[in-house]
């Protein structure tokens, strides 16, 4: 009996045991165990040798690494929802397909949403930065940090998809009064469900708001979607969250604007240069004017297991002569 070749998945960093196992097990699989990223020679031998290439936001896809692509490359499984990071057309063009990993990231990225939207207004980690400094505490009083509630408040959510529309359900339960901008507006249905309010003009909503939270993706068509014009809309009072792509803030512009008091402060999950993070953020992280995380979104062991495993049913589905569930097109097809 002729045993079929299995193929060569090349993986760019560490994942969790239980998938990199699971991926040894079924392919010829070359695993990232010292978690490294890959420089740009060691991606372009990987896509020169490699049937399947599993990237993730960290790598750089561009269309001159996939120019240089050998004959056998036939998948790039994003490790990843966004393929903001993948030439996407360009893959098309020398027939390779790009799949990506939906829905799984979505409660796990609206539970951080609603972290950073109780964190900033009720100055949770100035608190624990007090005890954990080792500052004496004098105890209770009854005018000492002293936050705003969000009971009540009004939450103006850019990008009502599935994680936009999980944020709104949290927020509901919190008290929130939900108000929405998107491309399309949702089903009445769901729009009942969550009393949503929705706007068609975004700087109408953004000047009405309490609380922003941005959760729409990195397109070109979203870069610097809160603009340094849009982000001058909001209120003095007002915060904002962003829990999906840096870019979509202008980054220069909300600093700016808190640093002259024009907002109250922001919960940022990430940022416009990751890995590189602006020092004017770091130093009004430190005044406790905003409260800043290293993209731990989406980093739940739960949801990287589940991101795995889509990952393995696209490869499976390739080379079992199936189209991949979550092969991604590109824009303009």
């Amino acid at each position: 009996m002729t045993v079929r070749k299995k193929p060569l998945v090349v993986i760019t960093r560490k994942l969790p045991d239980q998938v990199e196992t699971r991926m040894r097990e079924l392919f010829d699989a070359r695993l990232n165990l010292d978690d490294k990223r890959m420089t740009q020679p060691e991606l372009v031998a990987a896509v020169k040798e490699a049937d399947v290439l599993v990237p993730t936001i960290t790598d750089r896809i561009d269309a001159a690494l996939i120019a240089q692509a050998g004959e056998r490359l036939k998948l790039i499984a994003n490790f990843g929802n966004g393929v903001d990071n993948i030439d996407v057309a360009a893959a098309a063009k020398k027939g390779i397909t790009v799949t990506n990993t939906p829905n799984v990231l979505n409660e796990d990225t609206a539970d951080m949403t609603m972290a950073l939207m109780l964190a900033v207004p009720r100055r949770l980690t100035e608190g624990a930065q007090l005890l954990r400094s080792g500052e004496k505490w004098g105890g209770w009083s009854p005018t000492w940090m002293l936050g705003h509630r969000i009971w009540g408040k009004r939450l103006g959510i850019v990008g009502m998809g599935r994680v936009g529309t999980a944020v709104a359900r949290r927020a509901k339960a919190f008290g929130l009064s939900i108000h929405y901008h998107n491309r399309q507006r949702v089903a009445p249905s769901i729009e009942d469900a969550l009393e949503a309010t929705y706007w068609d003009s975004l700087d109408q909503m953004l000047a009405r708001m309490d609380i922003i939270s941005v959760n729409c993706p990195s397109t070109p068509a979203t870069f610097h979607l809160l603009s340094a014009r849009r982000l001058e809309l909001m209120q003095p009072r007002a915060y904002l969250v962003n829990t999906a792509r840096g870019d979509v803030v202008d980054e220069d512009a909300l600093i700016r604007l808190i640093e002259e008091g024009k907002l109250a402060g922001a919960g940022l999950d990430v940022f416009e240069h990751e890995p590189s993070v602006n020092t004017k953020l770091l130093k009004l992280a430190q005044k406790n004017k905003i409260v800043i995380l290293p993209h731990m979104g989406s980093a739940t062991i739960e949801g990287r297991i589940d991101m795995g495993e889509k990952v393995i049913i696209n490869i499976r589905a390739l080379f079992d002569g199936h189209r991949p569930p979550d092969r991604v097109l590109p824009r303009n097809v």
